[in-house]
């Protein structure tokens, strides 16, 4: 099968709080019209407050997220701490613009904490954006009216997490490359939880 057509749809969203971020993903993978997958990893801790989740072709999002792991782990073993949540997105900026010529067919959010939530969309000629919310994927013309529509500056983990929900869900009921439940990632100071599917279930009712 043409590796352009696996995994092109799907929805991704990335939402700050106070205190942190929440990153989320669907879990359907697509080769055209065919559902290739329903539990696909779409979210990826790539340091120990650092996460990113990918949208796009399957092979280039996973090749770079085993070079980002890398990179970051040899930064941290040459520094002896982890590298600042903006040079690490600035560094996956670097290498995507880099390829602009062969280039990786991904769009990707890069999301932590150092002294405070960052949360960054890049496309796949290497832009770079700085955002307090974002969405990826063929269905984030559904989900960003939903963060829109609900985002706060002051939400609370809980209000957090159940918005990142409600716009993945959002995007499952229109779009068709979007599907198969929601997979939720919170990232804080020093620490990365990938909630449960027991709380999901919760969440998802």
């Amino acid at each position: 099968m043409d590796e352009k057509k696996f995994m092109k749809g799907t929805t991704t969203v990335g939402i700050i709080y106070p205190h942190g971020v929440v990153i989320a993903a669907d879990k359907r993978a697509t080769m055209g019209s065919f559902i290739a997958s329903k539990e696909v990893e779409k979210i990826f801790q790539i340091d120990s407050a650092a996460a990113m989740t990918i949208a796009g072709g399957v092979g280039d999002a996973q090749n770079l997220v085993r070079l980002m792991r890398a990179e970051l782990d040899l930064y941290k073993y040459s520094n002896g701490q982890s590298m600042p949540i903006l040079g690490a997105a600035t560094l996956l900026a670097n290498i995507l613009q880099g390829n602009k010529y062969f280039p990786y067919l991904v769009q990707l959010i890069v999301a932590g904490v150092d002294e405070k939530p960052r949360l960054f969309d890049l496309d796949p000629m290497g832009g770079l954006l700085e955002e307090r919310y974002t969405s990826t994927g063929s269905g984030s013309i559904v989900a960003y009216g939903i963060l829109d529509e609900h985002f706060r500056d002051d939400l609370s983990e809980e209000h957090a997490v159940r918005l990142a929900v409600q716009a993945v869900k959002a995007a499952m009921k229109r779009d068709n490359a979007t599907g198969e439940g929601v997979d939720i990632m919170v990232i804080t100071k020093g620490n990365v939880e990938r909630l449960s599917p027991e709380r999901m279930q919760t969440l998802l009712k």
